[in-house]
């Protein structure tokens, strides 16, 4: 049995000397913190453009400028989905003003313009919302992975001291230490990734909440049109 040193606690020899399977939960949580590290990162990027964006477009709506400037401006594809949906409801505005419409008619094309402007809120929602459930698998596994983990590695210490016959705590504080830094493993993969699923779905609320409410607006510029056509 080597001297236990304080060398014998740091991170990279509990790892060395762990059991295999304990090896491979720990490598499994690296990968796992990595993973959602990754996702952190690009969604508060993400989230940080879209708000950025959507705040330049709601000035130029707002700026006096007419609906049909607004589109023109924005270009033919735009990516962020504010200027997307001003150019569907507006598409199918043209559509429906060929002629002065009844007021069935007019009816109906308010409400085809709600439909197209839900299903894209819920196509953008679905977008914003993808990598979250990554953090909730994260969030949710990594201490019960870590917790089986320390279990296996504490089995495995018990079993090699029933072996050496020495219950010296020199001989049982690294194998412990071992196994419960596979817990330790665990709790730094899930932490962060559970404070991020629940800000960023927050965040993610607050967007489709600010794209329904911009639909809403849309939707009613839209019928006082049709309201001063019938």
């Amino acid at each position: 049995m080597d001297a236990v040193t304080p060398d014998s606690f740091n991170f990279l020899t509990l790892f060395l000397q762990a059991d295999w399977v304990v090896k491979l939960v720990m490598i499994g949580l690296a990968i796992a913190s990595l993973w959602s590290w990754t996702v952190i990162l690009d969604k508060s990027f993400r989230f940080g453009s879209l708000g950025r964006q959507a705040d330049r477009f709601e000035v130029e709506v707002t700026s006096g400028k007419s609906l049909e400037e607004v589109a023109a401006a924005a270009g033919e594809r735009p990516r962020h989905t504010l200027p997307r949906m001003l150019q569907a409801a507006l598409r199918e505005w043209r559509e429906g003003r060929l002629k002065p419409p009844s007021e069935a008619q007019a009816a109906f094309l308010a409400q085809r313009i709600d439909r197209v402007l839900d299903t894209m809120i819920a196509r953008e929602s679905a977008r914003v919302e993808q990598g979250l459930g990554v953090l909730a698998i994260v969030a949710t596994a990594s201490p019960f992975i870590g917790l089986f983990g320390t279990v296996w590695g504490i089995m495995h210490a018990f079993q090699n001291i029933a072996l050496q016959k020495n219950t010296n705590l020199a001989v049982v504080a690294p194998a412990i230490a071992e196994a419960l830094f596979a817990t330790a493993m665990g709790l730094i993969a899930a932490i962060p990734a559970y404070i991020a699923y629940n800000a960023f779905s927050t965040q993610a609320g607050k967007y489709a909440a600010r794209l329904e409410g911009f639909a809403d607006d849309l939707s009613t510029a839209i019928q006082r049109r049709l309201a001063e056509r019938v």
